[in-house]
């Protein structure tokens, strides 16, 4: 019997209304994402990335077809997506353990339990003995770690990240890419993750998933190899097939750009 799948996208479709008129972001999007699958969003700017991770968390409805978490639709953000964006938003008042407790506190699940896995998951992020730090006397990195704890605090199901690595040094970037790799791998978590960058999409995750613009739709999938797959980010890139695996997906947004397109959205 084929297991039912983690996430849904049903011929979604999502119209921009405001003072200069009606713009169609994405259209007709149909995906299917298993339990524990690592996928990432890429294509031009303008073509409804960021539209399809909101329609994924329920901050608002789509316009025409639906959204499914095992099976159900959703119609509101829950705790079992977690998202996680490019800015961590710690709160420079609380300390790193309360930052990273505050999906638990909103959510009702504060507790001296829940507080201890709190702390083992700054341990497992690379912070021990860091909870009763405050954010401005983290790095970049350190406060993407506790953004990163912060996400995982509720045990969502789902996670869905927005360029989460994208402000950071490259050493510190390849680091936190093993990092939630590793993590979610071994918490059997599902993600989908967007990003501009097609060598992180590569090593990152099993399939990529390729927009095109004008409206947004799925130009192609690329399933990536198993020997790919099973290796860390920072081991993925030095595999032999991933150059040509790089350059498969360059060529389709270079076939996009000549093809042509509106301005962003």
């Amino acid at each position: 019997m084929k297991q039912q799948p983690v996430l849904e996208l049903q011929q979604l479709s999502h119209v921009y209304v405001n003072e200069k008129g009606a713009s169609l972001a994405i259209e007709k999007i149909e995906l299917a994402v298993s339990r524990g699958e690592f996928i990432s969003l890429v294509g031009p700017s303008g073509c409804g990335k960021t539209t399809v991770l909101s329609l994924l968390a329920g901050l608002f409805p789509p316009t025409k077809g639906q959204v499914l978490l095992n099976g159900e639709q959703v119609t509101a953000p829950s705790p079992k997506v977690g998202y996680m964006l490019q800015q961590d938003y710690l709160f420079p008042w609380r300390t790193i353990r309360d930052n990273a407790a505050v999906g638990l506190e909103i959510s009702g699940g504060k507790n001296a339990r829940a507080l201890e896995a709190v702390d083992a998951l700054l341990e497992e992020v690379g912070l021990p003995g860091a909870g009763s730090r405050y954010p401005h006397e983290l790095s970049g990195g350190m406060r993407q770690r506790v953004a990163l704890a912060r996400t995982l605090a509720t045990e969502p199901e789902v996670l869905l990240l927005d360029e989460p690595f994208s402000a950071l040094d490259l050493h510190i970037k390849l680091q936190l890419e093993d990092l939630v790799h590793q993590m979610l791998k071994r918490l059997g978590k599902t993600a989908v993750l967007v990003t501009h960058d097609l060598a992180e999409a590569a090593a990152m995750s099993d399939r990529v998933i390729v927009l095109g613009r004008n409206p947004g739709r799925i130009r192609r999938e690329l399933e990536i190899s198993e020997g790919i797959r099973r290796a860390t980010p920072m081991a993925a890139r030095k595999h032999p097939g991933f150059q040509e695996l790089f350059e498969q997906l360059w060529a389709e947004l270079d076939a996009e750009d000549d093809e042509g397109g509106g301005s962003d959205g």
